[in-house]
């Protein structure tokens, strides 16, 4: 699928007609035409060939010619909790490199020192699906709301668990369990969650109620990373040590 362009169609299989936004960039931009072969995915895990057998400025629908499942090229379910930032366009690269290397699902957490506490997830969505389609992924990534952090902290999680933070271990001295980079606990092909604070960092109280509630404390190497540095840091870890 080298020079492919890959098209996202959620329910192409009870609906052959492609998304406004689809069918316009094929029919207007590429300006493809009847019986001309295109290729779809659903986002979730399906590759489609089809030809198009109606192309309008406004319609666009297609024959499904061939089904491929494609499974992930990484071998667990990631999901990185994230606060967002402040500056939204830091937000929106952010999701865009993560699902670029392949990430499951971005929560994004409303914390004690957090700088934003709303955010667009329609816009980020498309700006998932886009890198999702650019990158020739077949799964789509889940965008949340944003949550509090205590009500994610203590929701149910059969993976590893783990809170990314810039304490010193004298800061948490009272913690039974002491900060270790990513890379020397993170199991092998297992579900894992990796939780970012803000620029501020999460407070020392939600550390230490994230590790009460089975959270590993976890460093990212020496530097101070940014937030958004962070979450793809954190991401391309995770890919490079669960193999």
């Amino acid at each position: 699928m080298k020079e492919t362009r890959l098209f996202y169609t959620p329910d192409i299989e009870s609906n052959h007609e492609l998304p406004t936004e689809e069918a316009q960039h094929i029919v207007k931009v590429l300006r493809l035409k009847e019986n001309d072969t295109i290729w779809l995915t659903d986002g979730k895990g399906n590759l489609y060939e089809a030809s198009i057998t109606l192309a309008t400025p406004k319609h666009c629908t297609v024959k499904l010619q061939k089904k491929q499942h494609i499974n992930k090229t990484w071998p667990s379910f990631f999901h990185l909790a994230v606060a967002p930032t402040k500056n939204m366009d830091r937000n929106e690269w952010m999701v865009e490199k993560a699902t670029e290397i392949g990430i499951d699902r971005i929560t994004f957490l409303d914390c004690i020192f957090s700088e934003r506490h709303q955010i667009r997830t329609d816009r980020l969505e498309k700006i998932s699906i886009a890198a999702m389609k650019q990158s020739h992924k077949m799964w789509k990534t889940q965008i949340d709301d944003i949550t509090k952090f205590k009500d994610f902290a203590t929701t149910e999680w059969n993976g590893q668990k783990f809170i990314a933070h810039c304490y010193d271990d004298a800061d948490l001295s009272d913690s039974p369990i002491k900060k270790v980079p990513l890379q020397n606990i993170l199991r092998k092909q297992t579900d894992a969650i990796v939780c970012i604070g803000p620029e501020g960092d999460f407070s020392i109280d939600e550390v230490r109620f994230a590790i009460s509630q089975g959270f590993i404390p976890i460093s990212l190497g020496k530097s101070r990373l940014r937030t958004e540095t962070a979450a793809i840091v954190a991401t391309h870890l995770l890919h490079l040590f669960s193999l």
